[in-house]
């Protein structure tokens, strides 16, 4: 009745797997399985790892350690997309560990999948509208002075999320779990009708692949023609640490998100040739678990590619250091204060030990 015979690539939750007759799975592909399943848990535990810690120190140093930019408002926004994303890796790390079965109940399910899916549509979003507003700052100067301000930089984070949560919102529409050969999946139940499942599948998947890929990389690639075309004009080629640091951002993030929405494209015909199955049930999970590790890798490019960073990082490891000490030689000090006999000052030795 569900179709769970049908790989439901459109999760981005690891269900690459046919859930069909477990105990007629050939060896070689019970290998394969095994093996697709410890890299995944290795790069999600990784990526939650890094971006919990990396994204956890840009947040902290866009919020309280910096001037209050536009650009610290893009960045800051991208790493909360980010960190709220890596929070919710253990459950797919759970879910990959006990072999695709979900524990968490029907809510979670949905949010997980939402999340997920959030975060994509966000990171995108931001990305594009950094390119965008580094194309502006440098090129219409007069409208950068004008209009170009903090609160209005709210306001478009705050579209963005409203935005990205609209085009989630599907995962909590359609998203359930169900009772299956003694385990509990949490899969896309779009509808009873083969038909229907079909449509509903596919009018994701081109929204997903046109709005959260195609639509950005088109609009980043014309911003940044037109940048190099004006900056050539102008005979400055000079990139600033900041541009330098965007574009490595912008690149990795099309790298890793790439795979994803190729495969996501070539599952919609998987049911026609028995080969493309076998390498969508190969590639697919690779692919997700690449798009997963971008959200913790933007953290990285900061630290390289933007000195103030990786001073402010360096000087607060220091000065944590320090006081870490200075704590420890006061707690020293006053356990040894406190060890001495009633009678006797930190100076002056004991009778005892004169004797």
């Amino acid at each position: 009745m569900m179709d769970l015979e049908k790989n439901d690539y459109g999760n981005v939750s690891y269900e690459y797997l046919e859930y069909g007759d477990f105990e007629e799975i050939k060896e070689e592909d019970y290998v394969q399985r095994e093996t697709l399943h410890i890299i995944s848990v290795v790069i999600y535990s990784l990526a939650f790892v890094l971006g919990i810690i990396g994204n956890g120190i840009v947040i902290w140093i866009t919020a309280f350690k910096i001037k209050r930019t536009v650009k610290s408002v893009w960045l800051q926004n991208l790493a909360i997309a980010d960190f709220v994303f890596v929070l919710f890796l253990p459950f797919s790390i759970d879910y990959v560990l006990r072999d695709f079965n979900w524990i968490f109940g029907l809510a979670m399910c949905k949010l997980n999948s939402f999340v997920c899916t959030m975060n994509m549509y966000a990171s995108v979003l931001f990305l594009t509208v950094l390119s965008l507003d580094r194309y502006i700052s440098i090129v219409h100067l007069s409208w950068n002075q004008r209009f170009r301000t903090v609160p209005r930089a709210w306001g478009v984070c705050v579209m963005i999320w409203i935005i990205s949560s609209l085009l989630s919102s599907p995962a909590l529409i359609f998203r359930e779990t169900l009772q299956y050969q003694k385990k509990v999946v949490c899969f896309n139940n779009f509808h009873e009708d083969s038909d229907i499942i079909r449509l509903r599948h596919f009018s994701i998947v081109t929204l997903r692949t046109i709005v959260g890929f195609l639509l950005p990389f088109l609009t980043i690639c014309v911003t940044a023609l037109l940048l190099a075309i004006k900056m050539k004009q102008l005979g400055n080629v000079h990139f600033s640490g900041f541009s330098k640091m965007i574009s490595a951002v912008i690149v990795v993030f099309f790298l890793c998100w790439a795979p994803f929405h190729t495969f996501s494209i070539m599952e919609l015909t998987m049911h026609h040739s028995l080969f493309l199955g076998h390498v969508l049930s190969v590639g697919f999970p690779l692919a997700t678990s690449l798009a997963f590790f971008n959200s913790c890798i933007n953290p990285i490019l900061y630290g390289l590619f933007n000195k103030n960073i990786r001073a402010i990082v360096k000087n607060s490891c220091i000065s944590l250091t320090k006081n870490s000490l200075r704590e420890l030689n006061h707690n020293l000090s006053a356990t040894e204060t406190v060890s001495l006999p009633p009678s006797c000052s930190p100076e002056e030795p004991s009778v005892l030990t004169t004797v």
